[in-house]
Order: structure tokens, then sequence, then C-alpha cells
């Protein structure tokens, strides 16, 4: 057995993990891509009381990656759920986390680009997703959204502008969720 091989072998490892948490903790906000972030249970019950999402709601997530919040929103409340995720790895991990919470029939999980989907039939939008792509998402939002659809935006918030068809109803600064409607 070649120790030596070995021992460069662990020690690149060693090196590629510790280089991708040094750059997962400085990460531009400003970046178009998103580290592999995640929504736990509690903030994502933070959102459901702060959208009073409930069963007769269409949660969209948009980046959905694990679907933890898709999967709280349809144990916790009952609502229907819908998750677009771009990364494959991150939307197979969805569809067993939904599997294995007994949640797949309230939970459809598309793979893809949240950009080439019609989100028309949304009630609720849960995002978490950097300042960037959330500019680049309004017009998507203000065009296809129906006025009153809420809006919930994670850690990062939305930049309101006149003539803007988006309200800023509030934040729960405690759990980093910041609240819209559709005007």
């Amino acid at each position: 057995m070649n120790f030596g091989f070995i021992f460069i072998n662990v020690f690149f490892s060693i090196v590629i993990i510790v280089g991708l948490i040094v750059i997962w903790w400085v990460w531009p906000p400003d970046s178009p891509w998103s580290l592999w972030w995640r929504t736990n249970g509690k903030k994502a019950l933070a959102a459901i009381k702060l959208a009073d999402i409930g069963s007769d709601d269409k949660v969209f997530e948009l980046g959905s990656g694990d679907a933890t919040f898709l999967v709280t929103c349809a144990k916790k409340v009952g609502a229907k759920c819908v998750g677009i995720e771009i990364d494959y790895i991150r939307h197979i991990i969805a569809t067993f986390n939904a599997m294995l919470n007994g949640v797949s029939s309230k939970v459809e999980l598309r793979h893809g680009n949240f950009f080439d989907y019609k989100l028309n039939s949304a009630t609720v939008v849960f995002a978490y997703l950097v300042p960037s792509v959330l500019e680049k998402l309004k017009p998507k939002l203000f065009s296809e959204l129906k006025k009153g659809t809420r809006i919930i935006s994670y850690r990062y918030k939305f930049k309101i502008k006149k003539g803007d068809k988006m309200k800023y109803i509030g934040s729960d600064t405690r759990s980093q969720m910041h609240f819209y409607k559709i005007t």
C-alpha cells in the first residue's frame, strides 16, 4: 500500500473542503449564484406565520433546494406546494425529503430554471435568493402574479421603486423574513 499516495489524497481533500467552507462564508450577497443555503424548520415556521399561509394556499418556492420550507408548509398547514430547483442533486434530495416526510402528494417538485415556469397559480411565493436575482425576478412577479399574492423573501429585501407593483408589508427581524404583496 502506498501511504504517500493516500496522504496526498487526504491532504488535498482537506484543503478543498476548507477552501469551500471559506468560500461559503465570504460569498458576495450580490452574486448571481447562491451557494447551498438552507431554510431550516424554525425559519420555515416563521415564514408561514408571517404570511399567514393556510391549507387553501398554493405555495411556490423559487430555488427550492432540499424543500424543507415546502415540506414544512405541507405538513404543518396542509398547503399545496410547488418547488422549482435548477440543481439536479438538490432536486433529487428534495424529492426524497418529500417522500420521507409523507407529503409527496402535496409537494410538486420541478427540475429547472424558475424563470422558465409560470407562477400565475401561486397565492404565496417564497424565495431565498441573492439581491441581484431578486431584482431580475421582479418583472416576472409583476407580470404573472395576481393582486394580493404574498411574497416572502428570506434574508434579502426587494428594492421597491416607485411604480413597482409590490408593497412592503413588514419583516420578522428575528427570522430575517421580509413580507410583500402584489398590488
